[in-house]
């Protein structure tokens, strides 16, 4: 994890729990989050295979993205809703919604490659960028394993959730989880976000959704995301369904032991050489 740049005695890592099985797909995190953040519309155009998502995916302009996946069969454990011609009006509308977002990782590869401290870490161990520190290099961009930075074709300037770090600093929630209406964005301190979510994942299994899992939190160490995820989901399916790597890790820190090791290796190399070089040299 990198150095935290902002500190504050009383202040607690903060994150995001979002449980997508209570999500109804409404995009009031959406457009919370562009009133707030003063960030411009994505229009209203349907794109083809696009469902009803006109936000399509995260960008410098998108910072919460409502995911409208479209199943191909119904969803299971699900009664089928008739009418009095006995249609089973599920198919073929039947979508799982996600509300994804900046994953704020404990090991941010955005944070990792930015070369200006355009990127920061907070009091809160959120991932901040500042945009009058950044000069639109982009390395944050493919530095990203979930695709979360862009750059505003405008300026060329990179932007993301800032997991509303003004409004974190005054004690208030953030936008987007304070317009959910169903309480599928839940904010709060990590640690109690964890425990909350294992309950929530340990009742779904006593119910019989045993489908059910956590994506980003409570892994074994040999099997975090990125470290461990700030923001981080209850899923039903495989995260490549919702659009989510199954595997995610900083190329900076997947590249540090290989790289550490060939400087090195390099290193010995030239000194091994430098030190023939003189040997040979004296022997003349």
């Amino acid at each position: 994890m990198a150095e935290v740049a902002i500190h504050r005695a009383e202040a607690q890592r903060m994150g995001f729990f979002t449980d997508t099985t209570v999500c109804i797909g409404c995009k009031a995190c959406e457009v919370a989050c562009k009133q707030w953040n003063d960030l411009p519309a994505d229009g209203s155009e349907l794109r083809k295979g696009g469902s009803y998502d006109h936000t399509g995916e995260l960008g410098a302009n998108t910072w919460r993205h409502v995911r409208f996946v479209e199943t191909l069969a119904p969803l299971p454990q699900i009664p089928p809703v008739q009418d009095s011609h006995d249609w089973d009006l599920r198919d073929p509308g039947s979508w799982l919604f996600m509300s994804d977002v900046c994953k704020h990782c404990t090991n941010a590869g955005c944070l990792d490659a930015c070369p200006t401290g355009a990127l920061i870490r907070t009091e809160f161990d959120t991932v901040v960028l500042q945009p009058d520190v950044c000069n639109g290099c982009g390395y944050c961009v493919p530095s990203c394993p979930f695709g979360v930075v862009a750059r505003d074709h405008d300026d060329g300037r990179a932007a993301k959730c800032t997991l509303c770090y003004d409004r974190l600093q005054d004690g208030l929630e953030p936008a987007c989880a304070k317009a959910c209406p169903t309480d599928s964005i839940q904010f709060g301190p990590y640690d109690e976000l964890v425990d909350r979510a294992r309950r929530r994942v340990a009742r779904l299994h006593a119910d019989g959704h045993e489908s059910a899992y956590l994506y980003g939190a409570g892994d074994r160490p040999d099997e975090e995301l990125a470290g461990g995820l700030g923001a981080f989901f209850l899923l039903t399916e495989a995260p490549e369904r919702y659009g989510l790597p199954a595997q995610a890790e900083s190329p900076i820190q997947e590249n540090v032991l290989p790289a550490t090791a060939a400087a090195l290796g390099a290193g010995l190399a030239a000194a091994a050489g430098v030190v023939l070089a003189f040997v040979l040299g004296r022997r003349r």
